[in-house]
C-alpha cells in the first residue's frame, strides 16, 4: 500500500482555464457515466505511519524528560523546604507576568474551537470519508470523561461552591448563589474541553486523516515544515508534551490520594492520614493502573472508565434523591443564568480586577486551573484524538466540549448545590475548612452516607486508576515516535515516574500538600501555553488544505462562474426579446402599387 497525497487537489490546467464554467458543465454531464463508474470503484485510503509495531524508542525525547522528572523528584524529597520555596517564587513569577497570557487565551481557546465546529471545516471526517467511529458513542462519552477530569470533580465538586458562596469572589460580596456557582462553572465547563479540543483535534486529524505519526510536533508539520518536526525543535515540543503530562497528571493523582485519606478518616478506618498512609494508597493504586495498563486501551480504559460512569451515576442520584432535591434542580437555571449573564466579566478578571485585588485569588484558581487544563491537554487531547477515530470534526468538538459540560453543570448543582443548601439552613459541612474532607462530610450528613462514602472512595480509586492508565499511554506512544499501540511496559514506567513525582509534591509540600501541587503544576504548563497557542494555525493551515475543504471552495468559485454566466446569459437573452419585440412593433412601410 502507497501513502497518498494527504492533500490530493490538482488546479485547473490553461485549458481548463479557457473554457467557460457551461463548457465545463456540458463536458461534466457527457463524461458523467465513465467518471462515475470510475469513482465507484476507486477508495480513499490512508496510511497511518504509527501502526508499525517496532518503533525504536526516541531517547533524544525520553532522557531529557526522564533527566527533568529525576531531578525533581530528588530534588523534593532531599531538599523539601528548598523545593517548595522554589515553587512559590516560580509561580509568584508566572502568575506576575503570564497571568494575562492565561486568562486571554483560555477565552480565545473557547472560540477558536467554537468556530472550527460551526465552519466548513466541521464536515471532515478523522479518517476516511467513509470510516466509522471505533468506539460506540456511550463508552466514547464515558473515556473522554474519565480521563478528562474525573478526580478533579470528586476534589472540587462540593468545595468549591461552598468555598465560593462562602467567601465571594473578586468584586463580589459572600452568600451569592449565582456568582458561586457561575465562577465554579466558568472553570469547569467550556474553557478546559476547549483546551482538550484543540489538541485532540490537531493530533486526531494529523495521525487518521493525513497519515503523520501520532505526535504532538507531526500537527506542527503544515506550520514549521516536516524537516524541523522531525528535528530538535520537534523533540522539544514532545518533551514539553511529556514534562507538562507527569506534572499535571501528578497533581491529580496527589489529590485523588489526599481525598481517600481523608476518606478513610471520615469511615472511621483510621484517625488521621499520615504520610505513610498516603504512600500506602498511592502504592497499591499504582499497581492497580499498572495491570490495567498491561491489559491496553480497549480492554482496560474502557471497562474502568464504563464503570466510573455507573458509579459516578449511582454517587449523583444518591445524593439527589436524599438531598434537597428541589433544591437541586432550582440551582440548575440559576447556575446557567448565571454562567452567561457574567461571562465576560469572568473571561476579562486579571490581576487589576477588584481594584488590584483579585491576583491572589487567581492564581488559587482561575489560572490554576487554565495551567492544570493545559498541563493535562497533551495526554487528553492524544488521548481523546486516540478514540475519536471516524468521527466528523463537528461531531468531536461538540461532543468533547458541551457533553462533559453538561455532565459537569449537573455535578457541581447537586453536591455545590446541597453544600450551599446547608450552609444556608445553619447545617455547614464548612468544618476546619479543609477541602479533601468536604465531600466526605457531606456523605456523611445524608441517610446512609456512610455506606455512600465507601463507594466514592472506590470512585476516587478507579478514577485515579484510568488518569494514570491514560496518561502513561500517552508518554508511552511520544517515547516510540508515535506508534499507536505503544510498548505496555514502556508506558507502565512513565505510569511509575508520574506516581513518583505525586508523592514527591505531597512529601514535599508538608501540611501545605495541595498548594505545593497546585504551584508546581502552573510552573510546568506555562511553557506549553504557547504550544497551544502555534498549535491553532497548525490547525488551520492543515485544514485548509484538506481535499473536502478545497473541493468545497472549488464548487463556491465553480458555481459563482456559473451563476455569472447564467446571469449574463439571462440579460443577453432579455436583451434580444425587447429588440424584437421593438421590432415588431415598429410600423411597416406601405407597399407601392
Amino acid at each position: 500500500m502507497t501513502t497518498p497525497d494527504p492533500h490530493p487537489h490538482q488546479p485547473p490546467g490553461d485549458d481548463a482555464e479557457q473554457l467557460t464554467a457551461t463548457q465545463e458543465l456540458a463536458g461534466l454531464l457527457e463524461s458523467s457515466h465513465a467518471m462515475g463508474s470510475e469513482a465507484a470503484g476507486s477508495t480513499e485510503e490512508v496510511t497511518l505511519e504509527g501502526e508499525s509495531q517496532d518503533s525504536p524508542l526516541n531517547w533524544g525525547v525520553i532522557i531529557p524528560a526522564l533527566v527533568v522528572v529525576l531531578a525533581a523528584v530528588a530534588w523534593g524529597i532531599g531538599l523539601p523546604d528548598s523545593f517548595s520555596s522554589f515553587a512559590g517564587n516560580a509561580l509568584a513569577f508566572v502568575v506576575g507576568n503570564l497571568g494575562w497570557a492565561f486568562v486571554l487565551f483560555g477565552t480565545v481557546f473557547v472560540f477558536f474551537a467554537g468556530a472550527i465546529a460551526v465552519s466548513k471545516f466541521g464536515q471532515i471526517r478523522l479518517g476516511r470519508q467513509d470510516e466509522a467511529p471505533e468506539f460506540r458513542t456511550v463508552s466514547w462519552i464515558a473515556m473522554m470523561f474519565a480521563a478528562g477530569m474525573g478526580i478533579g470533580l470528586m476534589f472540587y465538586g462540593t468545595t468549591e461552591p461552598l468555598t465560593f458562596y462562602r467567601n465571594g469572589v473578586p468584586a463580589h460580596q459572600p452568600q451569592e448563589v449565582g456568582t458561586a456557582m457561575a465562577s465554579t462553572l466558568f472553570h469547569w465547563t467550556l474553557h478546559p474541553w476547549a483546551i482538550y479540543a484543540i489538541v485532540g483535534l490537531a493530533i486526531a486529524y494529523s495521525t487518521f486523516r493525513v497519515g503523520r505519526r501520532q505526535l504532538l510536533s507531526s500537527a506542527f508539520v503544515p506550520l514549521i515544515g516536516e524537516k524541523r518536526a522531525n528535528g530538535w525543535l520537534g523533540r522539544l515540543i514532545d518533551i514539553l508534551s511529556i514534562i507538562a503530562t507527569v506534572f499535571g497528571t501528578a497533581c491529580s493523582l496527589g489529590l485523588g490520594a489526599l481525598q481517600i485519606g481523608a476518606g478513610l478518616t471520615a469511615a472511621g478506618i483510621i484517625e488521621e492520614p499520615s504520610q505513610w498512609t498516603v504512600l500506602g494508597i498511592v502504592s497499591v493504586l499504582t499497581l492497580a493502573f499498572i495491570l490495567s495498563a498491561l491489559s491496553g486501551v480497549g480492554k482496560g480504559i474502557q471497562y474502568l472508565s464504563n464503570g466510573n460512569m455507573v458509579l459516578a451515576v449511582i454517587l449523583a442520584i444518591f445524593v439527589f434523591v436524599v438531598g434537597p432535591t428541589v433544591s437541586i434542580l432550582n440551582m440548575i437555571p440559576t447556575s446557567l443564568g448565571a454562567y452567561f449573564s457574567s461571562f465576560f466579566e469572568m473571561a476579562s478578571r486579571t490581576a487589576v480586577s477588584a481594584d488590584g485585588t483579585a491576583g491572589e485569588w487567581l492564581s488559587g484558581w482561575t489560572i490554576f486551573y487554565w495551567a492544570w487544563w493545559i498541563s493535562w491537554s497533551p495526554f487528553v487531547g492524544m488521548f481523546l484524538a486516540r478514540i475519536s477515530r471516524g468521527r466528523t470534526i463537528r461531531e468531536f468538538i461538540l461532543g468533547v466540549m458541551l457533553v462533559p459540560a453538561g455532565v459537569s453543570t449537573v455535578w457541581f448543582s447537586i453536591f455545590g448545590g446541597t453544600a450551599i443548601y446547608k450552609e444556608q439552613n445553619g447545617e455547614s459541612i464548612w468544618g476546619e475548612g479543609v477541602a479533601e474532607e468536604q465531600l466526605f462530610s457531606l456523605l456523611q450528613s445524608l441517610p446512609g452516607g456512610q455506606i455512600v462514602s465507601i463507594v466514592a472512595m472506590i470512585l476516587l480509586g478507579t478514577f485515579f486508576i484510568t488518569s494514570a492508565d491514560s496518561a502513561s499511554t500517552v508518554m508511552g506512544s511520544l517515547s516510540q515516535r508515535g506508534q499507536l499501540d505503544a510498548n505496555k511496559w514502556v508506558a507502565a514506567a512513565w505510569g511509575l515516574a508520574t506516581a513518583a513525582i505525586g508523592l514527591t509534591l505531597l512529601i514535599s509540600g508538608g501540611d501545605d500538600a495541595l498548594n505545593n501541587l497546585q504551584n508546581v503544576t502552573i510552573v510546568a504548563a506555562t511553557p506549553f501555553l504557547f504550544v497551544i497557542i502555534g498549535l491553532m494555525f497548525a490547525i488551520v493551515k492543515d485544514l485548509r488544505n484538506d481535499i473536502i475543504y478545497v473541493d468545497y471552495r472549488e464548487q463556491q468559485k465553480f458555481a459563482a462562474r456559473l451563476a455569472r454566466e447564467r446571469r449574463i446569459h439571462a440579460e443577453t437573452q432579455r436583451r434580444t426579446e425587447l429588440a424584437r419585440r421593438k421590432r415588431e412593433r415598429q410600423p411597416r412601410a406601405p407597399r407601392r402599387s
